[in-house]
């Protein structure tokens, strides 16, 4: 069973940084794209930035320039760094992974969640 445990977000200051953290585990033969999703309240679930086992990155054009997707093959996991926060980017952020269990079985798998709020 594969598992996508996230941590960090909280509260932070319109201006201020934030960043999230995730790590796959379980029985994982190969991991494709990582990334990060939000869903605002109200609004369905958006692509926030992804970055492939081979190290390209995607983001939305929201956040260019101010957030930094990066990743430890390593130890299985994805990093988001969020600088220069707004009150719009106000969501639950959600890990995301594209992976193999075996050579016949890849699909998509979600962490459970993390809010980022921020407000002054």
């Amino acid at each position: 069973q594969v598992q996508l445990v996230e941590s960090g977000g909280g509260l932070v200051q319109p201006g201020g940084s934030l960043s999230l953290s995730c790590a796959a585990s379980g029985r994982i033969l190969a991991i494709n794209d990582m990334g990060w999703y939000r869903q605002a309240p109200g609004k369905q679930r958006e692509l926030v930035a992804v970055r492939t086992n081979d190290g390209r990155t995607n983001y939305a054009d929201s956040v260019k320039g101010r957030f930094t997707i990066s990743r430890d093959n390593a130890k299985k996991s994805v990093y988001l760094q969020m600088n220069s926060l707004r009150s719009e980017d106000t969501a639950v952020y959600y890990c995301n992974a594209r992976i193999a269990t075996n050579w016949e079985d890849t699909r998509d798998y979600w962490g459970q969640g993390t809010q980022v709020t921020v407000s002054s």
